[in-house]
């Protein structure tokens, strides 16, 4: 069972970016494979401990596990963990190069020796705006993106004519390099990227004359997303992979879709309840009767309205409202009915005389207006 992010670190929820930052460090530190060699458990909390920050020291992902907890958006249309319970020690030394590079760790390898360092393509964002029928039924949306792509005329390779990369002969094919120094603890070892191939352990003679050796090229694609059911404004949904192409043959980033939502013309959305506001006729109101209530999903529901009704009186219909994102929550909403009463504006001459029947019967009076009414007794009580 996945333990909480926060527990995982040792913060708190109120924790600032530099406490959770110093916090996943100590732990990075007392975990690290270069100390602990060979030792699966270690590495399986050091692995928990960079999922934790994967998530925390991200303002948006932040929000997201503190509003859903495990469940928040993510690619694809699903709605599960972040991702992080999938990283393996390549992703995490190359997603957290500011806290493992060089000599942040004093010592510690950004990278472990002998994996050369893949390049991850950049991440995209884009907006989508959605009805309240599209958040219902959940929607797919294609989108025409420009975004570097795999170099055709390589192939991604980054290399002219076919021709085949060669070990890098700096650091030879590790993508690091080990630098002795002497200090008052004696001889320290750290390690940094190789400059030669920047980490890649591979470098090319023969650049590609199209890409200039990247591997990637400015582009192009139509990309289909699927937006799940329930989203709501702010919500972010990320689709991996679809980002940028990562430099010669590297990891693709993602494309996170920031939802934002259309207003709609009859119903007013509170959470996963829908509002809808039913002006009703006064004899309906007086007598009571059937009425047509409409739903998101735009059928029509057959409701009973009590004789008497007074506006301001709601009737809510469970169910009827917007589903929970993936599931997460209880359910559907509800579909609340707020009862207001028409009151005509002009009135023809029979009408008039209609209503003005009823004027002196104690039915059609205010509270206030009729001799058992509290304002009648209180009044006579002074008398």
């Amino acid at each position: 069972m996945k333990r909480d992010y926060y527990e995982v670190l040792g913060v708190a929820k109120t924790a600032s970016e530099d406490e959770i930052k110093k916090a996943y460090r100590q732990i990075a530190i007392k975990y690290h494979p270069d100390r602990n060699p060979g030792d699966k458990q270690a590495e399986e909390k050091f692995k928990e401990a960079a999922e934790a920050y994967n998530v925390l020291h991200d303002p948006q992902k932040r929000q997201q596990y503190d509003q859903f907890g495990f469940s928040g958006p993510s690619g694809g249309g699903g709605f599960e963990g972040f991702g992080g319970a999938s990283m393996n020690m390549d992703d995490i030394f190359s997603m957290f190069g500011d806290i493992f590079g060089g000599h942040g760790f004093g010592g510690f390898s950004g990278r472990r020796a002998g994996k050369p360092q893949q390049h991850r393509g950049s991440d995209l964002r884009l907006k989508v705006r959605l009805s309240l029928e599209e958040i219902n039924q959940g929607v797919t949306k294609k989108f025409k993106v420009k975004k570097d792509v795999v170099c055709s005329h390589c192939h991604g390779t980054g290399a002219e004519g076919g021709s085949q990369r060669e070990t890098c002969p700096t650091c030879h094919g590790s993508g690091v390099i080990v630098h002795t120094t002497q200090s008052i603890f004696g001889m320290m070892q750290t390690q940094g990227v190789c400059p030669t191939c920047q980490g890649e352990g591979q470098v090319i003679k023969n650049k590609c004359k199209e890409c200039d050796g990247t591997g990637v090229k400015k582009g192009e694609e139509v990309v289909e997303i699927n937006i799940p059911a329930g989203v709501a404004e702010g919500m972010v949904v990320n689709v991996p992979g679809k980002g940028n192409a990562g430099q010669r043959g590297g990891i693709n980033g993602d494309i996170q879709v920031f939802i934002e939502e259309e207003e709609n013309d009859v119903f007013v959305r509170d959470g996963n309840d829908l509002i809808y506001n039913l002006l009703l006729d006064f004899p309906t109101a007086a007598l009571g009767g059937e009425v047509d209530i409409p739903t998101i999903d735009g059928k029509t529901l057959k409701v009973e309205v009590d004789s008497g009704t007074q506006p301001g009186k709601t009737m809510r219909l469970r169910g009827k409202g917007l589903p929970a994102v993936q599931g997460y929550g209880s359910g559907r909403g509800d579909l609340v009915v707020n009862i207001s009463v028409y009151v005509p504006k002009t009135l023809s001459r029979d009408e008039k005389r209609a209503v003005e029947s009823f004027k002196d019967s104690d039915n059609f009076k205010g509270d206030n207006q009729t001799k058992d009414s509290i304002f009648s007794r209180f009044k006579n009580y002074f008398s």
